[in-house]
This record gives C-alpha cells, structure tokens and sequence, in this order.
C-alpha cells in the first residue's frame, strides 16, 4: 500500500494516538484493546503483523516480540468517526493477554463482583522469562509483588465485610447475606465446602485445565464465603493467617503482623 493518503483520514487523539481493539477474525471475540500512532498503523499494515504504541515505554511494540504470540492481521476497518480501529486477527499460540489467557476481557460482572471466567492456558513466567525481560506488564508479576497483592486482597476483604455488614441488603450480594443472618452465612459455607469437595475429586479423577480451574474457583468461593463469616464477628481474616503462622513456629511474623495492627 504506496499511498499512504488513508492515514491521513485516521483522527488520532493530541498524542498522536488511535485506541485499536483487536478481534478474532473467526469469533469476533475481542481479545485485547491498545494504541497506535500513525507509524505503528503503517507498519502493521506494511507486516500484516499487529504493531501497537506502548504509552507507558514510550516506544513502538511488535505483538509478540517477547512472548513469540504474534497476530496476523486478516482486516483492518476505521469507525464512522475516524478515531477507532479494529483488527480482524489470527492469533498465534492463542494467547493475547499477558496473563496467560486469550483474551484481556476475562473477567465479568456477577452478584458476586468480577469473577475470573476464562482460563489460564500458560504461566506468564513461561511466556515472558522471570525478571530479564523489560515488558512493565511482566515485571509487575513478579513473586514480591504478587504476595503483596495476596495481602492486599485479604485486607480489602476484611474492610469490605465491615462496610458491607452496614450497607443496605439491596447493594449487594454481601450485604443481602448478611441481612439474612448468621445461619444463612454459615449455610453457604457448607454448600461451598461440599462443592469444593466435589470439585476435588472431580480434578483427582482428571487432572485437566477445565477441572483444575474448576477445583480453584470453589476453593476462592469457599475462602471468600469463610471470610464473610469471620466479618460477622468483626474478626479480621489477619486474625487467621496469624494462627497459621503460630502453627508453623513463624512466631516473627505474628509479632509482626500484630504491631500492624
């Protein structure tokens, strides 16, 4: 394509940019949305390869240059307004989000909040390396910082049982349950507790993804629902991990954890 007149017709926001959603060229399922700038749009049409603007390095990306998960770019359309595109792609290894999955989109609204609905399909660590590569979405993986989000997750439940203890029935899922009482709380635990079981030895009986993921998501529901009933008694989940911690003669990291407190 010599004429590069069309890109003229692209409206790139004050940064030179155009948001680019990227589709399977069979499902138009949407696998992740990024950047372009006017050379990456060129040159993407040039390699028939995906080539985005990363904002946060300041600097052209080739999909796949890290990961090896490239797209081949079947089609290319523009909206009505100009100032959006779309890729039709192949992708290669079926993978599009660093994460591991084939979409960024992986997670939905429910009653309970986001929940994870896709599977996992490869370790980040296998795909990008451990702490030699320079993508920021993989040095943000790594084992430091996911123990700190671990804690995190388990302080911002405790806060959100408390609040939520409070907050109308209608609001949400936690309230409601905690509207109908004690008995109710402790009824779903053991419905969770059954189907984590059940989960279990489905996943012995066939150790495959499907059942892997399965057996990990009843085990979060079982956690999740243990940790409302803790709320009911205004009991931090710290409370736990520092029984836990007594157990293993880890009595610094008690002594720690409740100097925190």
């Amino acid at each position: 394509m010599n004429n590069l007149q069309w890109l003229d017709e692209v409206k790139f926001n004050e940064q030179g940019l155009v948001p680019a959603i990227a589709q399977h060229h069979h499902t138009g399922r949407i696998l992740m949305v990024a950047w372009m700038n006017r050379e990456a749009l060129q040159l993407t049409t040039e390699k028939n390869q995906a080539v985005y603007y990363s904002r946060s390095r300041q600097k052209l990306w080739h999909k796949g240059e890290e990961s090896g998960h490239f797209q081949t770019v079947h089609e290319i359309r523009l909206d009505c307004d100009a100032d959006v595109i779309t890729l039709h792609i192949e992708q290669h290894g079926g993978i599009a989000c660093h994460t591991g999955r084939e979409s960024c989109f992986y997670r939905k609204l429910t009653a309970n909040g986001w929940e994870i609905v896709d599977a996992q399909l490869k370790d980040p660590n296998q795909i990008y390396g451990h702490a030699t590569s320079t993508n920021p979405h993989t040095l943000a993986m790594n084992a430091s910082n996911a123990q700190a989000e671990q804690v995190d997750v388990l302080t911002y439940l405790g806060k959100m049982m408390a609040e939520r203890k409070q907050a109308d029935p209608e609001s949400s899922y936690v309230a409601k349950l905690y509207a109908k009482g004690l008995n109710k709380i402790a009824e779903k635990v053991g419905e969770e507790s059954l189907e984590t079981i059940l989960a279990a030895k489905d996943f012995a009986h066939d150790a495959s993804e499907d059942n892997k993921n399965d057996f990990i998501y009843e085990v979060a529901d079982l956690w999740f629902h243990s940790i409302m009933l803790l709320g009911f008694f205004d009991l931090d989940p710290q409370l736990v991990l520092n029984e836990l911690a007594r157990r293993q003669g880890l009595s610094g990291l008690v002594e720690k954890a409740n100097r925190q407190h």
